[in-house]
């Protein structure tokens, strides 16, 4: 969530960060009345409750007198009382009913602020999904026309290879899901080993966090407002199957204090990501490039907010690396406006070139979160000035299924065969092309 203070001193340019991402306006509005209101309610209740002890600091001393009272003294003190009692009785009823009205209000205004989205970073280009900013092209696109054979897309390359095997997949669990196989199963691993052993050489602590969380992680870092539609949920126990590791990775220091000393602190971790896809019917429907379920391995970092904006780059420079490393020819876009998660700031994408289709496709990208999830999730830093929310910020390292279809399709051979980046022979045994099988 933002800082409410913010609201307060800027509200044009919180509606203005909600016209860029094409999101309601008025509910700034609804969020100021609500704002005003739970103070009113909260400033009435502390005055009643102040009044109610200063009652309380004359009724004690009047029991204290009529103990002690001669018997001609008796009658009027304990009438003082009696009034004062009534009084009492009346003012504890308008204490309640004001504490009852301020958590109303608090309630009121925290949901309203649970659905505005972070403010977005002015840097940021403004638009639509097709808006965004093309900030670098690296390497050349094959071109396998004057190469003299046709691209295989990754399918039938896969089925080729002995490596993915979709109609079982299909058979055992529906649409967008598959199996790897033989060395499909070993390039995973490949992909995978190589990530890890990227970030921790960058300073990351590995971890393997769980994939189910409770409401409250997800809640927290902002994926049950307008990504809720494509989260699984398993009702029976209250929790939710995470669309990506960002998720427990964030929440991991959820209710924490952290020393600044000790930041950034940096976690790269390993887990299944499982997204129901809803609204992209007819989308990406041949192969895995776009699935129920995948693997990943997320970098996340936290940080004091005045670093967010080098880290972020920092982010995507390890991001840059790898797919350096994996020699694939990709691009590096400035997400626009309008295409941002609620949690973002700014985000880059890195999208890889994807021969069958002769476009490119987003494979990885790396988010500035700025304080919006570490507000939700009451995540803090204790330094010099006190204690404060911090930054977080989240990138994909490798998307198992995105990245593996950049990978076939780019360094496919004539004979079907695909050669193995050097970064990840020594993953694989030392091989130098997945070969088809015979």
């Amino acid at each position: 969530m933002i800082d409410l203070k913010i609201l307060r001193d800027d509200p044009e340019r919180v509606r203005a960060s909600q016209r860029s991402r094409g999101e309601d306006e008025s509910i700034v509005d609804l969020l100021l009345a609500a704002d005003e209101a739970r103070r009113s309610a909260e400033s009435n209740y502390g005055a009643l409750r102040n009044e109610q002890k200063d009652l309380g600091k004359l009724i004690g001393p009047l029991q204290g007198r009529l103990k002690k009272a001669a018997d001609n003294e008796r009658a009027a003190i304990s009438a003082e009382i009696d009034t004062l009692m009534a009084g009492a009785s009346d003012l504890a009823d308008r204490v309640k009913a004001a504490e009852a009205q301020r958590d109303a209000s608090d309630t009121s205004a925290q949901a309203l602020l649970g659905r505005l989205s972070n403010l977005i970073d002015p840097a940021a280009p403004v638009g639509g999904e097709d808006d965004f900013t093309v900030l670098e092209h690296v390497l050349t696109p094959r071109d396998f026309a004057a190469e003299g054979f046709a691209v295989r897309d990754h399918v039938e390359l896969g089925e080729i290879l002995g490596a993915i095997d979709i109609e079982r997949g299909a058979k055992v669990s529906g649409s967008r899901f598959y199996y790897l196989t033989g060395v499909g199963a070993l390039l995973e691993f490949a992909l995978i080993n190589h990530a890890i052993s990227l970030a921790c050489g960058n300073g990351f602590i590995p971890m393997i966090p769980p994939a189910l969380v409770k409401p409250a992680a997800m809640e927290g870092t902002g994926f049950l407002g307008q990504a809720a539609e494509n989260v699984y949920r398993l009702e029976a126990d209250d929790l939710y199957l995470v669309g990506t590791a960002e998720v427990p990775l964030a929440a991991y220091h959820s209710d924490e204090i952290l020393d600044a000393a000790t930041l950034p602190r940096r976690y790269v971790g390993y887990s299944p990501c499982f997204r129901r896809e809803a609204g992209s019917h007819g989308k990406d429907t041949r192969g895995i490039f776009r699935v129920h379920w995948f693997d990943k391995v997320e970098m996340f970092s936290y940080c004091d907010p005045a670093d967010a904006l080098n880290e972020h780059a920092r982010l995507l420079g390890w991001e840059r690396q790898y797919l350096d490393s994996l020699e694939i020819p990709y691009r590096v876009i400035d997400v626009a406006s309008g295409d941002l998660g609620a949690s973002a700031a700014r985000k880059f994408d890195i999208e890889a070139w994807v021969p069958s289709q002769e476009r490119y496709r987003e494979v990885t990208s790396t988010s500035n979160c700025t304080e919006f999830q570490a507000r939700r999730l009451r995540v803090r830093m204790r330094d010099g000035e006190g204690v404060r929310p911090l930054a977080t910020l989240n990138g994909t390292l490798v998307a198992i299924t995105r990245t593996m279809v950049a990978l076939l399709e780019n360094h496919q051979q004539a004979d079907g065969s695909v050669r193995v980046p050097a970064a990840l022979q020594p993953y694989l045994g030392g091989r130098e092309f997945l070969t088809p099988l015979t």
